[in-house]
């Protein structure tokens, strides 16, 4: 049976909507399972930061590489096949990065890693665009949020077993053993085909796909700040103390799922125009209060407005992708989920180098001012 055939006799369900959910969930879990073993794989390998920071672009470029290949490859086989294979491509990496101390060794693992996040994270993606456009109802945002929360638990739960003395190689093998579970429950349900529109196997964003794409780019590109730079700000500009530093990405993190999980009705009562323009304007002036606020309190509450106000952009992005008609979802969803990457892996950087030649609080004003622009985007939109 062709693939044609395959998507005209299907019709996605309930089903695969659960197993959407727990695929975003296993891409969540399975990337937040790395940040805690960071500093083992640092110290194992005797790294200083400027290698720690080399070797770990090895992550970014092996997603980055993979995202458009997934397209291809779930396009011809189907996104059940590709994200299974995404899915054992993270699990095989794990246990390799808990272990390796040699350089090479680690650059390997780290682009499997890589790959197989990458591979999943735009099949899913995938799914999802397909799977919400047959249900006829609002179901980004909570797809997201599964992701989301998989990263909450995730990082948490690994933090748990090393606190409690697990070795690095025990605790990720629980987190194989978890992921294992979870595709097991997703695998059965997932798309069988990869895309219901045909096009060219790869093309570069254009029109429409590369304005949405672009509108990614700055969300995650404040995320990425957010994720790197938070806790240096609060340290270095508010004076709080360095244990409690990481309190402003929490707030972040803890209403961006929160909002994601709850964004679905969001979206259906506001209507999508309005979840941008009203998220665009409230997380830049999230961003803004955080970075001028004179007290570290004012900062966080910040900080809870910019995940708040950035939860629900990139699912309705997402949505909006899927009713284009530019180019085939096939190679779109792809494109924009690379553009999302490259921003939350160029955020730091990007942040860095502004503040190097000015301040870290200019580097946030711009990146505020950016987010308005994703509101205006939003109003031109008209999703």
């Amino acid at each position: 049976m062709t693939n044609l055939n395959t998507q005209t006799t299907f019709v996605p369900g309930r089903l695969e909507q659960m197993s959407t959910r727990v695929a975003f969930f296993i891409a969540g879990f399975g990337i937040a399972a790395w940040a805690p073993l960071v500093p083992y794989a640092k110290a194992r390998a005797g790294l200083d930061e400027g290698t720690l920071g080399l070797l770990l672009l090895c992550l970014g470029v092996g997603s980055i590489l993979a995202m458009p290949m997934a397209g291809i490859l779930a396009t011809r086989f189907g996104c059940r096949r590709v994200a299974v294979g995404g899915t054992l491509l993270i699990c095989a990496a794990l246990p390799l990065l808990a272990t390796v101390s040699s350089i090479p060794a680690l650059i390997g693992a780290l682009f499997m890693f890589g790959a197989g996040l990458g591979t999943v994270d735009s099949t899913v993606n995938l799914q999802a665009v397909i799977v919400e456009r047959a249900s006829g109802k609002t179901m980004m945002s909570g797809f997201h949020g599964l992701f989301s929360l998989g990263g909450i638990v995730g990082a948490a739960g690994v933090s748990a077993l090393l606190g409690f003395g697990v070795s690095p190689l025990g605790a990720m093998l629980v987190v194989v053993v978890l992921l294992l579970i979870a595709l097991c429950k997703a695998a059965p349900h997932m798309l069988p085909y990869g895309s219901e529109s045909s096009g060219p196997a790869f093309a570069v964003p254009h029109g429409i796909v590369l304005f949405i794409g672009g509108m990614c780019f700055i969300v995650f590109l404040a995320e990425g700040a957010a994720l790197d730079w938070s806790a240096v700000f609060l340290a270095q500009e508010r004076g709080i103390d360095t244990a409690y530093a990481g309190l402003g990405y929490a707030a972040f993190a803890l209403t961006m799922t929160v909002g994601r999980l709850t964004g679905d009705a969001i979206v259906h009562r506001l209507g999508a125009t309005r979840v941008l323009v009203f998220g665009g304007l409230t997380a830049a002036g999230g961003l803004f209060l955080a970075t001028f606020a004179p007290s570290w309190e004012l900062a966080l509450v910040g900080y809870a407005l910019l995940g708040a106000g950035c939860s629900n952009i990139v699912p309705v992005l997402y949505t909006a992708v899927g009713k284009q008609t530019v180019m085939p979802e096939s190679v779109a969803v792809p494109a924009i989920t690379t553009l999302g990457y490259a921003g939350i892996l160029s955020g730091p950087a990007v942040i860095g180098f502004i503040a190097h030649g000015s301040s870290l609080s200019f580097a946030f004003g711009l990146m505020a001012v950016l987010l308005v622009a994703v509101a205006i985007g939003g109003k031109v939109l008209k999703v």
